[in-house]
């Protein structure tokens, strides 16, 4: 007699299929992360951090399933995660340099994880051998074709700027072209203290450091009277602005191992000369170069490098006058970012933040020397710049770092009052004085801006906390302020708010993370958006009304614009340009 086998023993005599289910979980896990930027109506530190390492710990739970309880052979869970870890080190260690650190847990872990677990699921039924080759060859697809790649930065909405590796970078093709550029040197300006005294734009967002435009109104029919590009030239990269002397620009750029202040021909953009220092500062969401902005004060440029260097240079040659080090003076290392706050003139000193420990927060150095005259505690981070402030009817420095806001005589370099607000996030923006009494005061993030009012008497401040709005939070873009309202970005979308109690009047220009200047003159507002389109918008809290467009940067910009009369002034990582504008009524200086 023979027996038949049943169903159960049957069963046995096959390949065993995976528990799928919680496999499943973690590649829903990876989706999310990668699918969170978009979902959200804004981006906080909890969302980034989710972003970032959700897919890691998805990762490490996809390996831990495999060893322990996917129903996966011994040989299987042995051979099959180790052979991932390897090919996931090996990969790590031949990447581009711009794709490791943090890269690897943005770029690369979400596509290894997700091929290794899809290979998984998919061949859950397969035999053993098949299963764990199969997941090897989606492992090492998934991880190593990263070290093809590279990153050159991260837009504003965490898009990212991709490139083969073999590929020239902007800055190798600039650099590759500079022989042909100097060729035919621009001739050369001598500035003058008067110069400098009657310049529209002697530092960064301009004489106030409020983005404020007085005396130009745009002619905004650019179908009948478009604007004139004057020039265009390639630049190094680097976020900084310009600041304008004369027929001269100055900004700061970073060419190979060099960080460099350059002067260019405003009429032109032939380049007049440069200052050249051994450094380089480079990280993997805004790339390479300096920061800050250069300012023009007392016959002098002062500039502040990425990695903590302050020139004093002459502005007719570039001359080195003196030299410090803000990461050796401050006993600390440069920022996550880099050090990004352009430097304030104030009667014989020059103020610059650092965020060392103690009292190393902001540094005052005179300017004819270079030597310290005072230093004082301001938080340990930030990428605002110092701010000059009539408060009370005394003459301050208003410094927003992470743990609040700082008031300090200049003279002194006393602390006059701290206004506390902590945040472990990243401040970038300029606090806005305004109404003699009211301050703003932007984080971006998820925090929002607040408003406070404060008044002096008898040298003791009352700070009052008007409102707190999340209405609008600016990232790394400064606002300006007009006839009772705010006028800024919310996160990447253009707002208006109003200054009474910090409720939106509207959310609606899709600029990217831009920037704005204001033309109070003309109630206009000239936006260059993080695509390169310059705006003109009508500065009118009813709605958001676009009047003028155009293109002129083909590239991700953060730059600051810089408009003196007619002629703006922009900027990105890749390249400079000047437009000549149309205007309607008579500006401060028209192009000769």
């Amino acid at each position: 007699m023979t027996t038949q086998p049943n169903d159960a023993s049957v069963a046995t005599t096959g390949p065993r299929p995976l528990r799928i289910w919680p496999a499943l979980v973690l590649l829903a896990l990876v989706g999310a992360a990668k699918a969170a930027p978009y979902l959200v109506t804004e981006l906080s530190p909890r969302v980034i951090t989710f972003v970032v390492f959700a897919p890691l710990v998805a990762g490490a739970g996809l390996l831990l399933w495999w060893m322990l309880a996917s129903r996966a052979t011994m040989r299987e869970r042995v051979l099959g995660p180790l052979g991932v870890v390897l090919i996931a080190a090996g990969a790590y260690a031949l990447l581009d340099p711009s794709i490791k650190g943090m890269g690897f847990l943005f770029f690369v872990m979400p596509p290894g994880v997700a091929a290794t677990g899809l290979a998984l699921v998919c061949l859950s039924r397969a035999r053993p051998a098949v299963r764990g080759w199969g997941a090897i060859g989606a492992a090492i697809l998934g991880f190593a074709t990263w070290d093809l790649a590279r990153n050159d930065g991260i837009w504003g909405d965490f898009k990212t700027a991709l490139h083969w590796r073999w590929e020239p970078t902007a800055e190798e093709r600039f650099l590759a072209g500079l022989t042909q550029d100097r060729a035919a040197p621009s001739r050369a300006e001598v500035i003058t203290d008067e110069m400098i005294d009657q310049s529209p734009w002697p530092e960064f967002r301009g004489p106030k450091r409020d983005g404020a435009v007085p005396g130009v109104v745009i002619d905004t029919d650019w179908q009948a009277h478009p604007p004139k590009e004057l020039w265009r030239r390639k630049v190094g990269p680097g976020w900084s602005s310009f600041s304008v002397a004369g027929h001269s620009l100055f900004t700061q750029e970073q060419r190979g191992n060099v960080e460099v202040v350059a002067c260019y021909d405003a009429d032109t953009g032939a380049e007049r000369w440069i200052h050249e220092s051994p450094a380089r500062f480079w990280e993997s969401v805004a790339g390479a170069g300096p920061r800050a902005t250069p300012t023009l004060k007392k016959g002098r440029l002062f500039a502040v490098g990425a990695t903590g260097l302050v020139h004093c240079l002459n502005p007719s040659d570039g001359t080195e006058i003196w030299q410090r080090d803000l990461a050796k003076d401050a006993e600390r290392q440069p920022l996550m970012w880099g050090f990004a706050s352009s430097p304030l003139v104030v009667d014989d000193v020059v103020i610059a933040y650092a965020g060392g420990a103690d009292d190393k927060g902001v540094f005052a150095y005179d300017i004819e020397t270079g030597k310290p005259r005072w230093s004082v505690a301001a938080g340990d981070h930030s990428y605002s710049s110092p701010h000059r402030a009539n408060i009370g009817g005394r003459d301050l420095v208003l410094m927003l770092t992470n743990e609040g806001l700082t008031a300090i005589d200049p003279a002194t370099g006393k602390n006059a009052w701290t206004y506390e607000w902590k945040y472990e996030g990243y401040r970038v923006i300029q606090p806005a004085v305004f109404e003699e009494s009211g301050i703003l005061l932007g984080t971006g993030m998820g925090s929002g801006t607040r408003r406070v009012d404060v008044t002096v008497a008898a040298d003791s401040p009352d700070i009052k906390d008007r409102w707190t709005s999340t209405e609008i939070k600016p990232d790394f873009n400064d606002y300006v302020v007009h006839k009772g309202c705010l006028y800024g970005f919310d996160h990447n979308i253009f707002s208006c708010i109003d200054l009474e109690t910090g409720k939106r009047h509207w959310k609606k220009g899709r600029y990217g993370n831009g920037q704005v200047l204001l033309l109070p003159d003309a109630d206009q507002l000239l936006v260059l958006a993080e695509t390169g389109d310059v705006v003109v918008v009508r500065a009118d809290p009813k709605s958001l009304e676009e009047l003028a467009r155009t293109k002129v940067l083909n590239d991700k910009t953060w730059n600051h614009p810089v408009l003196v009369g007619n002629r703006l002034y922009v900027r990105n990582g890749e390249e400079a340009a000047c437009l000549e504008l149309p205007l309607a009524a008579p500006a401060v200086r028209e192009s000769q």
